[in-house]
C-alpha cells in the first residue's frame, strides 16, 4: 500500500529520475567509421585528432551524453587539423546512429549510441598566394614552407607571427606582438592570401627584479646569483641565463622569470623571480656489482643551502673493489663545498679535501688532498676550472715504496654539445684537465696532461645508425718513470680503455718483468651503434690503446687493440649496456673473452 500510494503521488519525478538514469547509462562499445575522399596522410592527422575515434578504443565506458558531447567537440578538432593541412573549404558531418551531432541538444540526449559515422569533404587544398609580414627586425628568419605557392598551413601562420615577435624580442622589444592581421581565403584559385602587422613596441632595459617565493634563501643572495643585468637592454636569452644560474644551484625546485605586464615609464621592465625552494638536506647510497670490478658501495649527505645563500656541502664515501679482479679494495672519503656567484654571476668558488686508498693491480696508494678553486660556467655547454691543492702521499709499485708531497694547479675546460650525455647521437665532447705540479718531496716538478674527445653522428631516421668515435690523450712531463708519482702513470686495458684485455694490462715492462705505467697514453674507440624500432639496438666496436715511456707518444711504446659485439636495451634512464669482447692484438694473459655489463653506453 505504502508503495503504491508513493508511485501514484509522485509519479513524474520518479519516472523523470528513471529516465536520467537511463540516460547517464554506460555505453556500449562505439563503432566509429571516417569516410571522404583523403589522401593518407590526411586521414592519419584526422583519426590523431579524433576524440570520437580515441574513445572507441578507450577501455573506459561513457555515457550516451558524453559521447554527444565528444562528437559535438569533434567539429572544432576537425576543423583545426583540416586548416593545418591547407583545407579552408572543408564540410564536415557527424552522425550518431544516424543523427546530426550538432543537432541533438544536451538536455535529450539518446538513450544509447552505439555507431558515429564521421564524413569529411575536404574540398581543394589552399597554397599561399600573397603573404606579407611587416616590419621585421633584422636577421629575423620566417619559417621556410612560409612561402607563395606553398601548401597554406594554418601553423605557419602562427610560426611566422612567433618569429617576427621573437625577432623583435630579441632586439630589445619586448612587449612586440600582433597588431592587425588581414587572412582571405580566395576559393575560386585555392588561395591564401595573409597581411600580417606586428607592433613591436618600445625599445625596454631591464629594470628592479623582485624575489617571491623564498624563505631559507636570501633574497639578497637569490639577487645575486640570478645576475640579471639592470639597466641594460632587455634581452630574452639574459634572462633565461640568469634562471638557469639559479636552477644549477640544486637550491630551487623551481624558478620562472616573470615579465611585467606594462613597462615603466623610463622604459624599463620589471621582473619578477618565483622560485620554490627544494629541502635543503639530501642523503643517498648506492652499489654495484661487476665481474671484474666486484662490488662497490657508495654513499653521499648534502645541504644545499648550507649558510643561507645557496652554498652547497657535500660528503662522499665509497668503497670499491670488493671481491674484484682490480687488485685490492679501494676507498675514497671527501668533502667539497661550493658557493655560487662568488667573483661573478657565473663563477663559483669550491673548497675540497679527500682521502683515497688505490690499491690496483700495478701499484698502491694512499694519498689526502687540500685544495680550492674556481669554476666558470660560460653556458650549459662551457665550463672551466682552475684551482690549487696540496697532496701527500704513499705508493708502492715495481720500483718500491715512495713517499711524495706536491703543489698542484689544477685547470681544465669542458665542452659538451652531445644532445644527451648517457646515449649521445649527434654532437661533440672535449675534456682537457691539466695539472702543473711542484714537488715539495719524493717526486721532481711535472706537469700531468689527460685530453678526451668524443663525436657522434648519426643517419637514417627509421632505424638510426650512430657512428661515434673517441680519442684519448694522456702526458706525464717532468719526473723519470722511476721517480713519477705511481699514480700519474697511465696504464691501458678494461673497460673505460681497450675493451677484451684485462684491466690495466698494458704498462711499460721492466728489465725483471715486472710492469709500471708509462708517460704516455693514446686511446681510440670507434663504434657503430644500430637501433630497431623497439627498444633493441646492436653494437659493434673496435678498440686500441697505446702507453709508452716517453712522455709524449713516439710510437717506440706498445699498443694492444680489442674488438667485440653489444646489445643495447633502451630505459627511461638511459640504455642498459652488455658488451662481448676479444682481444684482437697485444698480449692476453686473462681470459679469450670478457663481458661489460653497465647503464648507459661506453661512452
Amino acid at each position: 500500500m505504502v508503495t503504491r500510494r508513493m508511485l501514484s503521488a509522485g509519479s513524474r519525478p520518479f519516472l523523470a529520475m528513471a529516465m536520467t538514469l537511463l540516460t547517464m547509462a554506460p555505453a556500449a562499445a562505439l563503432d566509429v567509421t571516417l569516410t571522404g575522399d583523403l589522401d593518407e596522410d590526411l586521414r592519419a592527422s584526422l583519426e590523431g585528432g579524433s576524440l570520437l575515434i580515441e574513445q572507441s578504443t578507450a577501455e573506459t565506458e561513457v555515457t550516451p551524453q558524453e559521447i554527444v558531447a565528444i562528437a559535438q567537440a569533434d567539429y572544432q578538432r576537425l576543423l583545426a587539423v583540416l586548416y593545418d593541412a591547407g583545407y579552408y573549404g572543408a564540410v564536415i558531418g557527424i552522425r550518431l546512429d544516424g543523427r546530426e551531432a550538432a543537432s541533438i541538444t544536451s538536455v535529450a540526449p539518446p538513450r544509447s549510441v552505439s555507431a558515429a559515422v564521421v564524413t569529411i569533404s575536404p574540398g581543394k587544398q589552399f597554397r599561399f598566394g600573397r603573404i606579407e609580414v611587416t616590419p621585421l627586425a633584422t636577421q629575423t628568419e620566417l619559417p621556410d614552407q612560409f612561402q607563395p605557392g606553398e601548401t597554406a598551413q594554418l601553423s605557419l601562420l602562427r610560426d611566422a607571427v612567433s618569429a617576427a615577435t621573437t625577432g623583435w624580442r630579441a632586439q630589445g622589444h619586448a612587449k612586440a606582438e600582433l597588431r592587425d592581421q588581414q587572412v582571405t581565403a580566395r576559393h575560386a584559385d585555392g588561395r591564401l592570401d595573409a597581411r600580417l602587422r606586428i607592433d613591436p613596441g618600445p625599445r625596454l632595459r631591464f629594470g628592479d627584479l623582485t624575489i617571491e617565493g623564498n624563505s631559507d634563501v636570501r633574497t639578497a643572495r637569490i639577487a645575486e646569483i640570478a645576475g640579471l643585468p639592470k639597466g641594460t637592454v632587455f634581452s630574452p636569452e639574459e634572462l633565461e641565463r640568469s634562471a638557469a644560474r639559479l636552477r644549477r644551484t640544486g637550491a630551487f625546485r623551481s624558478v620562472a622569470m616573470i615579465e611585467a605586464r606594462e613597462p615603466g615609464a623610463d622604459a624599463t621592465l620589471d621582473i619578477t623571480a618565483r622560485v620554490t625552494e627544494e629541502r635543503p638536506r639530501r642523503f643517498g647510497f648506492g652499489g654495484e656489482v661487476s665481474t671484474v670490478e666486484g662490488v662497490s658501495l657508495s654513499a653521499f649527505w648534502m645541504h644545499r643551502n648550507l649558510l643561507g645563500g645557496a652554498e652547497r656541502l657535500r660528503f662522499d664515501a665509497e668503497i670499491a673493489g670488493i671481491g674484484g679482479d682490480t687488485g685490492g679494495t679501494d676507498f675514497r672519503v671527501g668533502a667539497r663545498f661550493d658557493r655560487p656567484a662568488t667573483f661573478n654571476e657565473d663563477t663559483g668558488l669550491y673548497l675540497l679535501a679527500e682521502i683515497e686508498q688505490q690499491d690496483e693491480v700495478n701499484f698502491f696508494s694512499r694519498q689526502a688532498t687540500i685544495g680550492a678553486g674556481i669554476e666558470r660556467i660560460a653556458s650549459d655547454e662551457r665550463k672551466y676550472r682552475f684551482g690549487v691543492a696540496l697532496r701527500r702521499a704513499n705508493t708502492r709499485d715495481a720500483f718500491g715504496d715512495n713517499q711524495y708531497a706536491l703543489f698542484m694547479v689544477p685547470a681544465g675546460a669542458t665542452f659538451d654539445y652531445r644532445d644527451t650525455a648517457l646515449d649521445a647521437r649527434t654532437g661533440y665532447y672535449f675534456n682537457a684537465d691539466v695539472t702543473p705540479f711542484a714537488a715539495i718531496s719524493g717526486a721532481d716538478n711535472g706537469v700531468l696532461t689527460q685530453l678526451d674527445l668524443r663525436a657522434y653522428r648519426t643517419f637514417g631516421e627509421t632505424r638510426p645508425t650512430t657512428i661515434a668515435l673517441r680519442g684519448q690523450l694522456g702526458s706525464l712531463v717532468g719526473p723519470a718513470l722511476s721517480v713519477a708519482p705511481a699514480d700519474f702513470l697511465f696504464y691501458s686495458g678494461g673497460t673505460d680503455t681497450v675493451r677484451g684485455h684485462d684491466y690495466q694490462s698494458l704498462g711499460v715492462e721492466l728489465a725483471d718483468g715486472q710492469l709500471v705505467g708509462g708517460r704516455s697514453f693514446i686511446g681510440l674507440s670507434a663504434e657503430l651503434r644500430m637501433r630497431t624500432s623497439g627498444n633493441l639496438g646492436y653494437v659493434g666496436f673496435l678498440d686500441a690503446g697505446y702507453i709508452g715511456e716517453e712522455v709524449f707518444p713516439d710510437g717506440s711504446g706498445e699498443w694492444h687493440s680489442g674488438a667485440g659485439v653489444g646489445l643495447r636495451y633502451a630505459t627511461p634512464i638511459g640504455p642498459i649496456r652488455l658488451d662481448l669482447a676479444v682481444p684482437t692484438s697485444g698480449d692476453d694473459s686473462g681470459s679469450s673473452l670478457q663481458v661489460y655489463i653497465g647503464i648507459g653506453q661506453a661512452f
